[in-house]
């Protein structure tokens, strides 16, 4: 029988960054035109580049936790409270032990968290595609993530691309069969973000289905993989790309899905994973007296919270007031009709259960947030599932058409966050 140890020493052998190894290249090679693009762009307006990317807008917060810890709050004239206990702590610590093991300042530490997370989630990113569909996939897929307009958060002293990180990980361990481990990344993902909900809710999805499977008596291959394709090819080598994702862990060995060993194991990953989110939330609550309620509550000072979307409908359609603005009233409808159209394509396509509802909830969360809605680009940046119909479309492009659309987007990418970032920037 297969235990979690040797599985996770099977996914971390060489090969595995191999096999990684063009996409995260790639990735590299986009970050670092966009940092370049990004200097370039501020100097030329008198602005440092470095202070963007860790010194403004959330980064403060976030330095402010690690160097001061929780406490802080600004108090504003119209009476919201805006409390950095709105922050999850994961970042802050690493940025803590950062500055403790090494010369870096608070800010430095994120930074380096960040790009060392950033190359993390593009190698999850991989991971997870180049399972259900072969590495052409998985490349593109890393790509696309790269080029995003808002790809230069990835880059920020932010947390977006720790979660990410995480998030992508624990969806591939799940695919694998990894329960264990699913558990412990969701339950790190949950002290990064208050989205890390959709990690642990991917978890419960895939052990609850296993679960289900079993009293059906039917089988689950890979114990939380998809259900076989017909026809398709699982040995990652050259062969026509499946629409339908495929089986088969390409880094370790298969599983006996209904062992006990494997249900104790899912059981035990599925328990893991609320921990960091519950944990943090309580804590919350205890220190502000708010109970179980008591993180809505300093939300609340934010002026966020879930409305399913109204506010943000209120927003869109006060766009259309005026000509200028009925432009970008135009474009934010078409940016929404782009994901809901890219989330039916999802399930179209039969992507596995835990990255369906992974996605969903990234997105729901996202969209029916009642605040901050130039955030929502950046928000929903971690659905990365979104993507891949998108990729296996384009790995079946011809190499040389694909290198030029991903180039000019590359571009096109590098340009837009540095004129973002110098403007008004993540809020």
């Amino acid at each position: 029988m297969t235990t979690d140890l040797e599985t996770r020493a099977a996914a971390a052998r060489p090969g595995a960054l191999r096999r990684a190894a063009p996409a995260l290249l790639g990735y590299a090679a986009v970050r670092a035109l966009g940092l370049v693009v990004l200097a370039l762009w501020s100097e030329a307006r008198g602005k440092s580049a470095y202070t963007l990317l860790t010194a403004r807008w959330d980064s403060l917060w976030y330095t402010r936790v690690a160097e001061l810890g929780y406490g802080y709050e600004v108090r504003l004239p119209n009476g919201d409270v805006h409390s950095n206990l709105a922050f999850f702590p994961l970042l802050p610590w690493l940025e803590r032990l950062a500055a403790a093991v090494s010369p870096l300042s608070y800010a430095d530490g994120g930074f380096v968290v960040s790009l060392l997370a950033s190359l993390a989630a593009a190698w999850g990113i991989f991971a997870v595609a180049d399972h259900l569909y072969g590495p052409r996939a998985g490349v593109c897929a890393v790509l696309l993530w790269a080029v995003l307009p808002v790809g230069i958060v990835q880059s920020m002293a932010y947390s977006e691309s720790l979660f990410t990180a995480l998030a992508a990980w624990a969806l591939y361990a799940v695919l694998t069969g990894r329960w264990v481990t699913a558990g412990l990344l969701a339950g790190l993902a949950g002290l990064t973000r208050p989205v890390g909900l959709a990690v642990v809710a991917a978890v419960w999805a895939a052990g609850a289905a296993a679960f289900l499977r079993e009293r059906a008596g039917s089988s689950f291959v890979g114990d939380g993989s998809a259900v076989p394709a017909g026809g398709a090819r699982g040995d990652g080598h050259a062969g026509p790309l499946p629409d339908a994702p495929r089986t088969g862990a390409p880094y370790g060995a298969p599983q006996r899905p209904h062992s006990p060993g494997v249900r104790l194991r899912r059981a035990v990953g599925m328990l893991l994973a609320p921990l960091g989110a519950a944990g943090y939330v309580l804590w919350v609550g205890a220190r502000t007296g708010g109970g179980p309620l008591g993180y809505l509550e300093v939300q609340a000072g934010w002026r966020n919270g879930f409305d399913g979307g109204y506010a943000f409908a209120r927003f869109v359609a006060g766009r259309f007031t005026s000509f200028p603005s009925a432009l970008a009233g135009v474009a934010l409808i078409a940016g929404v009709a782009l994901v809901m159209w890219l989330y039916v394509l999802c399930v179209r396509r039969r992507q596995p259960l835990p990255l369906l509802v992974y996605a969903g909830t990234v997105t729901a969360l996202a969209l029916c947030a009642s605040s901050y809605f130039g955030s929502k680009p950046r928000l929903l940046m971690p659905a990365f599932p979104l993507l891949l119909p998108l990729a296996l479309a384009l790995a079946r492009a011809r190499t040389r058409l694909l290198a030029a659309g991903l180039g000019g987007a590359a571009a096109a990418s590098a340009a837009y966050g540095a004129f973002w970032l110098n403007g008004s920037g993540p809020p």
